[in-house]
């Protein structure tokens, strides 16, 4: 059977997160092979009526969703899914729904506090000017879209003393991460990823990843940021590893984890794969940073990282992938026949 990878188009100056989707369109399209599929990889780009006509005349089973970004941005990241829901071709991971939920980092933040599930405290730039109180303290500041911890650096942990100090930084700010971005309360302390994974009875949480800073000096910010995930020479991508040993003390806060990471995928019916990012305070406490659909699969991200610890090889990492937007598929057209 032919599948098309559609994955993010390319163009000159690309960013190094951007780069790395050709990788990923790599070992995604040897796993298919591996698995009896026909590969073909196909960039999704604006011209979406050039894009459908190929689409229709390859005719594949199925699209394997690569697409990070649209025009260089993670605005767009939902227009992918949304037009193969037009033509009605079924593809792998998050429905358009929960990729657009998710990506917007105000959205999302939303709904999981309405949700009843802890999330830093955030304020936007149009919170402030509407008078939200800000308190004195230290902030992170994050682009609204952007994801691959594009923005985040060093310099993107501030302390402010008043409402002033917030909004000045916004307002500098805002270009350099998208033209949105927002003020989340830095929550210092232990750094983990949970990953999960379709199964036939429902998500399986895989065994849980902590990032360790190593070394940072005190005046550092532990922050996973842009420079820790893609610059293979610097002091943060080395002195950040992960890991997946703990100790019997650690049980009971993995155990909370787990059930907030299963819980953010029913709340935001996710598919697939999915990772949840979170930060736990000096008193135990967890804290939801993002939702990821469709995290990066390259051989050294942390999602496949996870999955080799659970035993797991590529392909049948893949073939749940598949499985699971085939099931998708089946219950919508089920819901279809009976309306």
């Amino acid at each position: 059977m032919r599948v098309v990878i559609l994955h993010s188009e390319l163009t000159e100056g690309i960013r190094k997160d951007e780069d790395d989707v050709l990788i990923q369109a790599g070992v995604v399209s040897q796993a298919l092979s591996n698995l009896g599929y026909e590969p073909t990889l196909m960039p999704f780009s604006m011209d979406n009526r050039v894009v459908v006509e190929r689409l229709r005349a390859l005719a594949p089973a199925f699209v394997f969703n690569l697409v990070e970004t649209v025009e260089a941005t993670g605005r767009l990241i939902y227009l992918a899914p949304a037009m193969l829901d037009h033509i009605a071709i079924n593809y792998t991971g998050a429905s358009t729904e929960a990729i657009f939920l998710t990506s917007n980092k105000i959205v999302a933040k939303r709904f999981l506090t309405n949700a009843g599930m802890p999330t830093p405290h955030w304020m936007s730039l149009e919170n402030i000017k509407r008078g939200a109180r800000v308190k004195a303290g230290a902030y992170i500041i994050k682009s609204v879209w952007e994801h691959a911890s594009i923005g985040l650096d060093d310099d993107a942990a501030v302390f402010v003393n008043n409402p002033e100090d917030l909004l000045n930084e916004l307002t500098a700010r805002k270009e350099k991460l998208g033209g949105e971005c927002f003020a989340e309360v830095f929550v210092e302390g232990r750094e983990f990823n949970l990953s999960l994974l379709a199964a036939s009875k429902g998500p399986e949480v895989l065994p849980p990843a902590e990032i360790i800073f190593h070394n940072f000096p005190p005046e550092k910010p532990k922050v996973v940021g842009y420079t820790a995930k893609w610059e293979p020479d610097s002091f943060e991508y080395n002195h950040t590893p992960r890991h997946f040993d703990f100790t019997e003390e650690d049980a009971p806060l993995l155990g909370e984890l787990e059930r907030i990471a299963l819980n953010s995928w029913d709340l935001f019916a996710l598919r697939g794969y999915a990772r949840v990012d979170f930060r736990v305070d000096a008193s135990g406490n967890p804290w939801v940073l993002e939702v990821n659909t469709n995290p990066c699969l390259s051989p050294d991200a942390g999602f496949v990282a996870a999955a080799e610890q659970a035993g797991l090889s590529f392909d049948q990492v893949l073939a749940r992938i598949i499985a699971d937007s085939q099931q998708a598929r089946n219950i919508h057209v089920k819901i279809l026949k009976i309306h």
